[in-house]
């Protein structure tokens, strides 16, 4: 293989970098960059770059769209489709007001409490728990945004550090319904629950307390600064959703209970996949409105909300995880991964240096794009067999470093809220996420190092 072709693929890359940066549009960016480093490797070097199973047409160039190809059926058939499901489930537990009642009984708590930067911490533990049944970002901070904010402003913290809180809620999503944790997972080899008990918690629990404790100290120095300049809020109503029993918050619930029941955990003998388990559960709260309410033609257009939201996430998602994973083919094929882990092996630095650089460069992507999947997705998919004490971090970071970006959607919509500019969060946020990424760090390597 020509040495010249990993030096074209970090000039591609800081191109990409310069261009993501400079917001051109993220999916085709990434698409683009791939497809650039590929062309060289096919004319400078080994044409051999199809992904396994692909089959040659015979043509160097056709090849790159038989990669292109194989990538999005994959992603279509696999992670992305997984993905897609969390995503539609999720949307249908907001439609029918399930996921509304799962956080007003999980925050109602806080507001017996009357120590203002103690009601803060407990609201971000909460955040971190429910992102393991709410697992999108934006959708916990929006009902957040709607159930929390209220309490934490009126115990006398400031909106801003209120809307901070929020917007670090889902830093770690450790859930198995996760798209990140599944890639994680999979490159891991290892089932979604069992990667989640054995490797996600023993991180996470530490990293949360520490996260959790900055906040406190951090959010109670900037709100005595009492610097923060103040807009006209935009107003965040409750979505329309019904009234429904506070037993509805068993809903977004269930799927994750279901698959740690029917695990090698509990009832080793019966296997329930996570795509299969949000499926039954679906039909299932279908079934339930039905006989509660009566009215199937309105049951069957919310439960169209699946469907709909499902191509959303197509379209946002799973497009940008492609396209991440053409780029990260790329890197692959032009010797640019295998030369930083030789390189690393000639210094004598060992996993956990590298553990450090691959975090590192998930985190600068995150931060530039706003986006911890595209980010994240781009270097796992190209990491073949290798151990689960480096994809972690790497995912880790990518929902931490989302939380300080000022260009991400969460920060964006938590700052309308609150009535002040990103940046004015992102200094609220970045010294309990920086720490909150060290602690996962050095925690992984002492338990997994």
């Amino acid at each position: 293989m020509s040495g010249i072709l990993p030096i074209i693929a970090v000039i591609v890359t800081v191109i990409a970098g310069w261009a993501l940066l400079k917001r051109y549009q993220t999916h085709m960016t990434l698409l683009f960059a791939g497809l650039v480093i590929l062309v060289c490797v096919a004319l400078l070097g080994d044409a051999n770059f199809l992904p396994k199973g692909a089959k040659t047409s015979g043509f160097w160039l056709f090849d790159i769209f038989v990669t292109l190809k194989t990538i999005a059926t994959k992603q279509s058939s696999g992670i992305g489709f997984l993905i897609m499901t969390a995503g539609g489930f999720a949307a249908y537990m907001d439609r029918i007001g399930a996921a509304r009642a799962l956080v007003d009984i999980a925050v109602k708590p806080l507001a017996k409490l009357r120590a203002p930067y103690l009601v803060l911490a407990a609201g971000y533990i909460v955040g971190q728990v429910l992102v393991m049944v709410i697992p999108s970002a934006a959708g916990l901070a929006m009902l957040l945004l709607v159930a929390l904010f209220p309490i934490l402003k009126a115990v006398g913290t400031s909106p801003a550090a209120a809307a901070a809180v929020i917007g670090t809620s889902a830093g770690m999503t450790f859930t198995p319904t996760a798209g990140t944790a599944n890639l994680a997972a999979k490159v891991a080899g290892l089932d979604p629950i069992i990667y989640l008990v054995q490797y996600q918690l023993p991180l996470a629990i530490p990293t949360l307390v520490v996260c959790c404790v900055a906040h406190y100290f951090v959010q109670r120095y900037y709100d005595r600064k009492n610097d923060d300049t103040y807009a006209e809020a935009a107003a965040v109503k409750a979505a329309e959703t019904p009234e429904v029993p506070k037993w509805y918050a068993l809903f977004p619930v269930l799927p994750i209970a279901l698959l740690i029941i029917f695990s090698k955990l509990v009832v080793s003998s019966i296997k329930l996949d996570t795509i299969g388990a949000l499926f039954m559960v679906w039909v299932l709260v279908v079934i339930i409105e039905i006989i509660r309410l009566r009215d199937v033609k309105k049951i069957f257009k919310d439960a169209q909300a699946m469907w709909q939201s499902m191509g959303k996430m197509f379209a946002g998602i799973v497009a940008l995880i492609i396209c991440a994973e053409l780029f990260a083919t790329g890197l692959q094929a032009s010797g640019l991964i295998d030369l930083l882990i030789k390189s690393a092996q000639g210094i004598g630095a060992g996993m956990g240096f590298m553990t450090v650089v691959l975090t590192g460069i998930v985190s600068a992507v995150t931060f530039l794009t706003g986006s911890g999947v595209g980010a994240y997705s781009s270097f796992a998919a190209g990491l073949g067999g290798s151990v689960e004490a480096l994809v972690t971090p790497m995912q880790f970071a990518s929902g931490m470093l989302r939380a300080m970006s000022p260009v991400a959607g969460v920060i964006i919509a938590v700052a309308g809220a609150a009535g002040v500019t990103p940046m004015a969060i992102v200094r609220r946020t970045w010294i309990p996420m920086i720490l909150g990424l060290v602690t996962t760090l050095v925690v992984n390597q002492i338990l997994f190092g």
